[in-house]
């Protein structure tokens, strides 16, 4: 099945020479949910504006539903639903006329079904004829969620969508994405908290000074880069890590009385027995032990400061 993102090479370099983009090659799937990740100025809103057409490529090529970006503007942009990190209302306009006008834009035809429909599921239906400038900004981001959905695109886009609201409404809008993908809407999204792409996402792409460093399903990402981490809970505080523990690379934790390893969990040998039987050997004892998986941060950190590296 053709993708309905399809996404070739593409450029952007701005005439101070500064490329923004270096040849990103991407496809995304009908009905997927894609979280797009990377630090402040990696790339992740402009690649989203040359896929709205807000933007114009370098170089590359874009398809939406089938149809070229730049050949096909209105097929393609009527395909997709935006939802900019900037709040842009008319304050002086009520939530129901805003959300129907932007249905109107794109030339379909009045539903006030369906309007009232994208408002409840929003929890907005309490607040339908009130002014924007009214609204929290909370409420303003919800307002934005729902013009973008009024003339029912196939793909929605989420630039940085919970960005300043408060947990409740994050967690609200993040039910909301699921019940999109379970209508067959293709979700994107850009955000700076880890968790959401953790708690959503069915792929991950880290994009990192405009390139795209890692694409993957975010069970394989996790079951691939994550590392484990074990911490030994002390008998008796330390000053420093013993030179006899040397091999294991161990760090000291809450002021001498904690050991951190981390080591990989499916490695053929952790290291975890022999570093037990060495700290008995030595006369280290410790009182408690436990081990965490390495989240979705841990590993987007890891390969951020890598890239930086390199």
């Amino acid at each position: 099945m053709q993708p309905i993102i399809r996404i070739a090479g593409l450029e952007k370099a701005y005439a101070s020479g500064f490329r923004a983009l270096k040849g990103v090659s991407l496809d995304i799937a009908a009905g997927e949910i894609f979280a797009l990740l990377g630090p402040n100025g990696a790339g992740k809103t402009t690649l989203i504006s040359i896929v709205c057409g807000l933007v114009t490529a370098t170089g590359g090529s874009v398809t939406v539903d089938g149809h070229d970006i730049v050949r096909g503007y209105r097929p393609a942009r009527a395909a997709i639903g935006l939802v900019p990190q900037e709040l842009h209302t008319d304050a002086w306009e009520t939530v129901r006329a805003t959300v129907a006008f932007s249905r109107g834009l794109f030339g379909r035809a009045p539903d006030d079904a369906l309007v009232e429909r994208i408002l409840r599921d929003l929890t907005l239906w309490d607040k339908r004829d009130t002014p924007i400038k009214e609204l929290s900004g909370g409420m303003k981001r919800r307002v934005m969620i729902a013009k973008a959905l009024a003339h029912e695109p196939k793909v929605l886009f989420l630039d940085e969508p919970t960005a300043g609201v408060d947990v409740e409404l994050r967690r609200d809008m993040w039910a909301l994405v699921r019940r999109l993908r379970e209508t067959g809407v293709t979700v994107i999204l850009t955000t700076h908290y880890i968790e959401e792409a953790e708690e959503m996402a069915d792929r991950v792409g880290v994009i990192v000074r405009g390139e795209l460093v890692l694409v993957e399903a975010k069970a394989e990402l996790m079951k691939k880069l994550g590392k484990k981490r074990l911490r030994l809970r002390l008998a008796e505080p330390l000053a420093a890590v013993p030179p006899e523990l040397a091999d294991w690379r161990l760090e000291l934790g809450a002021e001498g009385r904690e050991l951190l390893y981390v080591f990989d969990a499916k490695a053929e040998r952790t290291g975890v027995p022999s570093l037990l039987a060495r700290m008995r050997d030595i006369g280290i004892a410790f009182t408690d032990l436990d081990t965490a998986q390495s989240s979705l941060e841990d590993i987007f950190v890891e390969l951020v400061n890598e890239r930086r590296a390199a």
